[in-house]
C-alpha cells in the first residue's frame, strides 16, 4: 500500500523549474530515499509532500489526503524535521519537548526519546546555546515526538558527530522496525546504502533511477572492480576482449579493470594462460557512490 505518491510533481521558481516531472510512490513500513546532490530539488520536492509549499502542476497524496487542501489531517500521521528550523531561542529542550508532545493526542514518552538522541543532560539548556549537532538532534525528537505514521527527514544526520551519526542510524531503524514508514532526504551515500530499500536519486529536478541501493550499483558502469600489478606485461588487445569489461586503466605499471563478477572470473583465467602472477590484487565492488556518479553524469551526458 502506498502511503505517498507523488505524480508529475513540477514547481517552478524565476522561471525555472526546480522540480520537473517528479514521480514515485512510498509503500507503508519502508524506508524510502531521496538522493541528490545540493540544489536537486530534494527539498522542494519533500516540502511539497509535507504541505509547506504548493506544487505549480502534478498531484501529492499522503495516505489518500492532499497535504495543502488537507493539511491539518496530514500533520496527524506525518512528522517532519526540516532542513533548517529555528525556535525561540530562549526555549529549553525540556520545555520544547513538552510543548511539542502537548500537540498530538497520542504522543511518545519525550523522555527515552530525549535519552536516545543524547539530549538528557541539555534538557535545561536553551536552544539558543545549542550547537548545531545538539539542535539536529533535537530537531528528529520533535519529528518524532508525535508518534507519526509517517516521518520525513531531510538532511537527517547533517552536523552530527560519526558515533552520533551511528547512534541516529540506529534510531531510524528501530523506528521502522515499530511500523512508521520513512521518507530520508539525504546526500550522504553511506546513510542511503545502509539504511534504504529504495531510493529515488534526483538530479537537475527530475528523476534519474529509482531502484533498491544493490539495483542502483548494479546499475553502476563497473560493479566490481579488480586491480593488480603483472608480473609480466598483458595484451591490451585480450584485456579489452574481456567479458563485461566496463574500462580498463594502466598506472604506475598498476592494471584495474572494472566490470562485473564474469570481467574478474575472465582475468584469472587469462592471468593463469599467461602464467603472469597479480601481485598486490584487490576485487571491490562497486558502492552507490559509483552508481550515483555514472547516473548523474549520464544524465548530463544526455542533457
Amino acid at each position: 500500500m502506498s502511503v505517498i505518491e507523488v505524480t508529475d510533481l513540477r514547481k517552478v521558481y524565476g522561471g525555472r523549474a526546480v522540480v520537473d516531472g517528479v514521480s514515485f510512490a512510498v509503500e507503508e513500513g519502508e524506508i524510502f530515499g531521496v538522493l541528490g546532490p545540493n540544489g536537486a530539488g530534494k527539498t522542494t520536492t519533500v516540502e511539497c509532500v509535507e504541505g509547506l509549499r504548493v506544487p505549480d502542476a502534478g498531484r501529492v497524496r499522503v495516505t489518500g489526503l492532499d497535504p495543502v487542501a488537507d493539511h491539518e489531517r496530514v500533520a496527524r500521521v506525518l512528522g517532519a524535521q526540516l532542513q533548517e528550523s529555528e525556535l525561540q531561542a530562549k526555549l529549553t529542550v525540556r520545555e520544547a519537548l513538552e510543548l511539542y508532545a502537548a500537540f498530538y493526542p497520542d504522543p511518545l514518552d519525550w523522555r527515552p526519546l530525549a535519552e536516545r538522541l543524547g539530549l538528557t543532560d541539555r534538557l535545561t539548556t536553551r536552544f539558543g546555546k545549542l550547537s548545531g549537532g545538539q539542535k539536529q538532534r533535537l530537531s528528529i525528537a520533535l519529528a518524532l515526538i508525535g508518534n507519526p505514521r509517517i516521518v520525513v527527514l531531510d538532511e537527517l544526520t547533517t552536523g552530527l558527530d560519526p558515533r552520533a551519526r551511528r547512534d541516529t542510524w540506529q534510531l531510524i531503524e528501530d523506528v521502522r522496525a515499530g511500523g512508521v514508514t520513512v521518507l530520508l532526504v539525504t546526500h550522504f551515500m553511506e546513510e542511503a546504502q545502509r539504511l534504504c530499500d529504495r531510493i529515488a536519486v534526483i538530479d537537475k529536478g527530475r528523476v534519474a533511477a529509482l531502484d533498491t541501493p544493490a539495483g542502483l550499483i548494479r546499475r553502476s558502469a563497473g560493479a566490481t572492480v579488480i586491480s593488480f600489478t603483472p608480473s609480466a606485461p598483458l595484451d591490451d588487445r585480450e584485456l579489452d576482449a574481456l567479458p563485461a569489461l566496463a574500462s580498463v586503466e594502466h598506472k604506475d605499471g598498476r592494471v584495474t579493470l572494472s566490470g562485473t563478477d564474469e570481467t574478474v572470473n575472465a582475468v584469472i583465467t587469462l592471468l593463469a594462460r599467461h602464467r603472469v602472477t597479480a601481485h598486490q590484487l584487490r576485487v571491490t565492488d562497486a558502492t552507490l557512490d559509483d552508481a550515483f556518479l555514472d547516473l548523474t553524469e549520464e544524465k548530463e551526458k544526455a542533457i
